[in-house]
């Protein structure tokens, strides 16, 4: 999978913030808090959204949930989340002109900033679900990402 195919599938459907409710509720769930620094902007809405299955991996409206932040005059954003129990990934786009997408070039490049759990950092070919993937096996746990402008 090419940039331009991730981009596609991270912004194709115009992924709106709005939240989505899991498939089913899982018997245990743990606290886990995003953090998110390097905010290209301290008013635009930071969208997330959290994927549990490999199958679904940025594949649009194939997230077990999405929350939308704004950054509040903050150039870092702090999200504490309820998560069932297992693996889980990220991913991360800075609305820049609050227009409810993610914009992008003529290539299909986004021209606004996102980012991927682990940090990943794709370069030719979309991050897989392996790639960006955490575990959530007990309360505590932070996820540091670092926003790409």
């Amino acid at each position: 999978m090419n940039v331009l195919s991730l981009c596609s599938l991270l912004i194709g459907a115009n992924l709106l913030g709005a939240a989505m409710p899991a498939a089913a509720p899982a018997a245990e769930t743990a606290s886990v808090t995003v953090k998110v620094s390097a905010l290209a902007s301290t008013s635009s809405t930071v969208k997330l959204y959290f994927y549990n299955t490999r199958a679904g991996f940025l594949k649009s409206g194939k997230w077990a949930f999405s929350k939308s932040v704004k950054p509040e005059g903050k150039r870092e954003i702090t999200l504490p989340v309820e998560l069932p129990k297992g693996e889980w990934a990220v991913a991360i786009t800075q609305d820049m002109n609050n227009n409810d997408k993610v914009d992008k070039n003529f290539l299909g490049i986004p021209t606004e900033p996102y980012a991927f759990s682990n940090n990943i950092r794709p370069t030719v070919a979309a991050p897989d679900f392996n790639e960006c993937k955490f575990m959530v096996d007990g309360p505590g746990r932070v996820v540091s990402i670092v926003l790409k402008d």
